[in-house]
């Protein structure tokens, strides 16, 4: 019996035929490789352990794509903020509906560095020397967007002057919860004139004259209803950053247990105390009073005496 050749359409095939349409002859054409510069980006991983380490690989790839992840989702805020400013709420949201599922995706790489042992991680945790993600310019700058601004941590990029800069500019800048509470007051809602006055280069600390205002757009028939939906897209974006704040802190226990951070830090003390910071703490608290008589939900957020986040 003669052995029948599979045709385009057989599924028994092992090769899928080259559409005729298909161009192989790429000379002097823009290829993938060259428009998302693959040879530099490829070339960016430089294990430092001697001999290199198996895993010392993962870890940096691990690194590198979060911080890939970072700057669009810098990015996404920047322009929220802008589309914000500029009365148009449907881009905003847009963008941080971009924003939650890159968080997501942030999170969930967590499982991928957690295949990583305490072993292995001890066997090339020296060649960091004292590199730590403390140190990362772009987390630092999403947390400055989000509300949680620290002058302090300007002297940490003292030799990196385009970080330095850029973290500077959005000190000065309004947070994505200013921009958001003066297009509510834009839109006629009571938000209170010290708020929209406040100094934006302080941290933002919970001002419990704002639950009165979220409690009437939750509970109003009449709320424009990208009012509404931008409160639980911020609700959402703090959500899953707390995720992932989480995630970072159970890795990076099961990896080194109760050792300092290669950044001085007290490693996952440190984190855990970043578990108690908020960034919208009004959009938490208003949800103790929604349906009820009313009163100051103080226990929104977590503050020192003087009101301040700890």
């Amino acid at each position: 019996m003669t052995a029948v050749a599979p045709s385009d359409h057989d599924p028994s095939g092992s090769v899928r035929p080259l559409e005729e349409s298909i161009r192989t002859d790429l000379g002097g054409a823009m290829t993938y490789a060259a428009y998302l510069d693959l040879d530099r980006l490829l070339g960016a991983q430089h294990p430092r352990s001697r001999p290199e380490h198996h895993d010392e690989l993962l870890f940096i790839v691990q690194h590198q794509t979060s911080e890939l992840w970072l700057k669009l989702v810098l990015h996404e805020l920047r322009a929220a903020c802008r589309h914000l400013a500029g009365d148009e709420p449907a881009p905003a949201l847009k963008c941080l509906a971009r924003v939650k599922n890159v968080e997501r995706t942030l999170i969930e790489q967590w499982s991928v560095l957690a295949t990583l042992t305490p072993r292995e991680y001890a066997q090339f945790r020296g060649a960091l020397g004292n590199a730590s993600g403390f140190q990362s310019h772009q987390y630092r700058a999403v947390e400055f967007v989000l509300g949680n601004k620290h002058p302090g941590m300007l002297a940490v990029f003292a030799g990196e002057p385009a970080a330095r800069e850029l973290l500077e500019e959005l000190l000065a800048a309004p947070t994505l919860y200013d921009e958001f509470l003066r297009l509510m007051a834009r839109l006629g809602l009571p938000v209170p004139a010290a708020v929209l006055q406040r100094d934006v280069r302080q941290p933002w600390t919970y001002q419990p004259d704002l639950v009165p205002v979220f409690r009437e757009v939750y509970e109003s028939t009449g709320t424009p209803w990208g009012v509404y939906e931008a409160c639980e897209s911020l609700v959402d974006v703090e959500d899953n950053w707390q995720l992932w704040r989480f995630r970072h802190l159970r890795t990076v226990q099961r990896t080194i247990g109760a050792k300092t951070g290669t950044g001085g830090s007290s490693g996952v003390g440190f984190l855990r105390r970043a578990l108690d910071l908020t960034f919208f703490p009004e959009l938490y608290a208003v949800r103790t009073v929604i349906g009820t008589a009313g009163g100051d939900p103080r226990g929104g957020s977590e503050r020192g005496d003087d009101g301040s986040r700890t």
